[in-house]
């Protein structure tokens, strides 16, 4: 195929990189530990692991998984926590013994917690604390048999340690009563397990490291069979594509994003590790004063975050005074970058957002804007090294440029397929290993592609298409507005109307206000009929605002149904 993107790419980025330089992620922390011994790994509440202690103690851990709990190469060993020195420890533990981690949502509730737990065939769990009592409920309907519990400041010193449980438990009263009598903690797993001998295994390219649920905003939650090759893969594009921003061993990424989510973990954790960076963990970004406080003890030079983050930061006074000059670049993804946030973000730190598109399924990077981008486009930007885009219409046949579709991807980063689904895998993997992703886009001359909106939130207004993103940027231009959904609710005429949900930064805006704002830029149509203010929207624990959730609400609404 012809892959116009390429005479695009700035200098320096390489059309393809080569994942089988590793034999495995084992080999690629070995190496990080190894060059960047005793430089500083992450930071998190003012703690900090070196890059050695994160060698030694993920050794203790694998072994403690090896030799107490009998565990066995291919085993799944469920991770669920927020951003703390104990999720990396953990993660690289699981994979230093060859077993796949299962990355767990904190706030899912026990329905959802049993269903990923007896899906996936966990026989371990590593957990914090604070969601004990959801584990009890469910733990005996699992196929679990071993709980490892850790409190919120056990990676830090003594005497923080202990305050900083106490108040969580006492004060704040986050952890809520529960009963898992044969759970150990993850502090008596690793002194166990540094007197364990650690036995490294022969690990493959093609051997699943990670089963990443897509659940949220598509349905019935499924595992995506991330492969050691497919990490990889994604952690090297991403280095062919931005590496050269990044000064090896000397930067430092601020990751507010859980480290569970597969954008986090492959960028931010799996990318700077590569390159022996610092990274600073942001434990709850929603607490935006605390998050605001960190960020303004070190000089941060990456930021990954999602738009609605973004967007929370830029009103805060507080974000305006933090010093920006270390800055080099700030990537957006999860959720479509809107141009009002994107150019408020330039204005205030003097850099450009740079939109990265992906899904779960993809490692999950598929493109993304350039390193040396000057401002926002409202492209996806360009597809990576080794990876293929391409725009096809509903029988599958390829687009012409400007032409839209549906966007299929192909390259070593999408995934093996859903884990024990091979008819919901053949859904959206083709013999030839092309990915339907379920967005509507198409590709300018230049190979720069443009998302136009998911296939399942497109709007039918009188047999025109209307995209809710094309909406919502034009809604969330005006001053007053903070954030903004756009639906397709049920109407006899029509078949539907386009419904706003908004949540106003002033309290004097007005549905008719915003109805003659969004005249002026949207064809009659695609003018929002109805206007509903909210305190707040629905929300993954990313941030991405959940269209689903609204458009259920309104059709049971219409339907009594």
């Amino acid at each position: 195929m012809d892959k116009a993107w390429l005479n695009s790419y700035p200098a320096g980025v390489p059309a393809e990189i080569h994942p089988e330089q590793y034999r495995n992620l084992l080999d690629l922390f070995e190496q990080s530990c190894h060059t960047y011994a005793d430089q500083v790994a992450f930071i998190n509440m003012g703690a900090v692991l070196t890059y050695r202690r994160v060698e030694e103690q993920s050794r203790a851990f694998a072994a403690y998984l090896q030799n107490e709990l009998k565990l066995q190469k291919g085993d799944r060993v469920a991770i669920m926590m927020p951003n703390l020195l104990q999720y990396p420890v953990a993660l690289l533990g699981v994979l230093r013994a060859g077993m796949v981690a299962v990355n767990v949502n904190p706030l899912y509730t026990p329905r959802e917690l049993k269903h990923q737990l007896s899906d996936a065939g966990a026989k371990a769990i590593v957990l914090v604390t604070n969601f004990g009592q959801s584990l009890q409920q469910i733990v005996d309907d699992t196929p679990v048999e071993h709980v490892i519990l850790t409190k919120i400041g056990d990676h830090l010193s003594a005497p923080k340690r202990t305050l900083v449980n106490f108040v969580v438990k006492y004060v704040k009263k986050m952890v809520p009563k529960y009963h898992l009598p044969y759970a150990v903690s993850m502090r008596k797993a690793l002194a166990v397990g540094r007197r364990l001998q650690y036995i490294k295994p022969k690990v493959a390219l093609d051997d699943i490291a990670v089963l990443q649920y897509t659940g949220g905003t598509t349905g019935v939650a499924k595992g995506a069979m991330l492969t050691h090759k497919s990490l990889i893969a994604n952690m090297l594009q991403a280095e062919a594509f931005f590496g050269s921003l990044i000064d090896d061993g000397s930067d430092l990424v601020v990751t507010p994003l859980p480290l569970y989510h597969v954008f986090a973990n492959t960028v931010n954790l799996l990318l700077f590790f590569k390159k022996g960076c610092q990274n600073l963990l942001i434990t709850n970004p929603r607490d935006m004063p605390a998050f605001l406080g960190e960020l303004k003890k070190y000089p941060f030079t990456a930021l990954t975050g999602v738009n609605t983050l973004f967007n929370a930061m830029l009103n805060q006074e507080a974000f305006r005074e933090l010093d920006f000059s270390h800055l080099k670049i700030t990537v957006g993804g999860g959720m479509a970058v809107q141009r009002a946030v994107a150019e408020r973000w330039q204005e205030v730190t003097g850099q450009p957002l740079i939109e990265g598109y992906g899904l779960t399924e993809c490692s999950p990077v598929a493109a993304a804007g350039t390193y040396d981008q000057k401002e926002y486009t409202g492209a996806i930007g360009l597809p990576i090294p080794s990876t293929e885009m391409r725009a096809v219409d509903d029988d599958g046949n390829p687009v012409k440029p400007g032409e839209t579709g549906e966007l299929q991807v192909r390259g070593p980063q999408v995934m093996k397929g859903y884990w024990q689904r091979p008819d919901e895998t053949a859904k959206v993997l083709t013999d030839d290993g092309w990915l339907f992703t379920g967005d509507i886009g198409y590709m300018d001359d230049k190979g720069q592609f443009f998302i136009v909106d998911r296939k399942k939130d497109m709007i039918l207004v009188s047999g025109f298409n209307v995209f809710p993103n094309e909406v919502e940027d034009v809604v969330a231009s005006h001053p007053k507005v903070l954030e903004v959904a756009a639906v397709g609710v049920p109407h006899e005429v029509s078949g539907e109307l386009v419904k706003i949900f908004v949540v106003a930064k002033d309290p004097s805006l007005t549905d008719k206000e915003l109805i003659a704002h969004c005249r002026k830029s949207l064809t009659g149509y695609k003018v929002p009929k109805l206007v509903e203010f909210r305190d707040d929207l629905p929300k993954t624990n990313v941030g991405k605002i959940l269209r689903r959730e609204l458009r259920e609400e309104q059709t049971k609404e219409a339907t009594g149904v």
